[in-house]
């Protein structure tokens, strides 16, 4: 099948509008250029107005798609639910990307961070996917992809918040999708390795990961995936990573695992 034809039926399945939370740069970038090249239309949602509105530019330019930038916070729910009452668009298809990790020592973290990282990575990615579903369910067709990641596939010492919160998000889908499938909406939860993208690379003081993909990789690989099962992970060396961190070893020795990669995070 041509992918001219895959992408007429990935539209007609999901289209005519797609919500990508944190599409400003790095992954939800790459989504919503991977969306757009499908010809859906996009609203985009993060906190950086300037690389937010650059980045709709640039979509905008070399898609033809029509593209609504809004520089929001999204650990404030509020904010978020009003927006998309205002623009009254049927959205076929959410995208959560957005993400919060306080990097460090659970005991040097504060209670600010801590909340946030419940507010971006948990409360609105659940409540977004409660108001959301329920149009698609009227209409019988949408998706919903949950960025997680490998790191919430055990204790991940300097990442012991975002990880919890990671694997939430991996549980919901799974969840989700069994739920909501009988309505024509999939779901899938994306359980990420690492990825080459700004943050990745600043908090990141050794060499690469093994497996590290593009951001444009892990967009690909996850919506060819959306509506084949419930979970993806995205490349062949993190497919045998998560095996052997959840089949092959004790939890102990699976969270020393991630301490020696999480080591030097800062």
């Amino acid at each position: 099948m041509s992918n001219s034809r895959k992408y007429l039926q990935f539209w007609k399945k999901y289209g005519p509008c797609a919500l990508v939370a944190g599409g400003s740069d790095g992954l939800g970038a790459a989504f919503a250029e991977s969306l757009a090249s499908r010809g859906m239309n996009l609203v985009l949602m993060a906190r950086e107005k300037d690389r937010l509105e650059a980045t709709a530019n640039r979509i905008r330019e070399k898609y033809s798609v029509d593209v609504l930038p809004f520089a929001v916070d999204l650990g404030d729910f509020e904010k978020v639910k009003n927006i998309l009452a205002d623009i009254n668009v049927f959205i076929g298809l959410l995208v959560y990307n957005a993400a919060y990790a306080p990097i460090g020592l659970f005991e040097n973290t504060s209670e600010e961070q801590l909340s946030l990282a419940a507010a971006v990575n948990v409360k609105t990615p659940l409540l977004l996917a409660k108001l959301l579903c329920a149009p698609m369910i009227q209409n019988r067709r949408g998706g919903i992809v949950l960025m997680s990641s490998l790191a919430g596939e055990q204790g991940s010492p300097k990442l012991a918040a975002y990880a919890a919160t990671k694997s939430f998000n991996t549980i919901l889908a799974e969840g989700l999708w069994k739920e909501l499938r009988p309505h024509g909406v999939d779901v899938i939860g994306c359980c990420a390795g690492a990825i080459l993208t700004p943050g990745y690379e600043q908090a990141e003081k050794t060499k690469q990961a093994p497996g590290t993909l593009t951001a444009s990789k892990v967009a690909q690989l996850t919506l060819k995936a959306l509506g084949k099962g419930p979970v993806i992970v995205p490349g062949f060396v993190n497919k045998i990573a998560r095996f052997a961190l959840a089949r092959l070893m004790s939890r102990k020795a699976a969270i020393e695992t991630m301490s020696k990669n999480t080591g030097g995070l800062s």
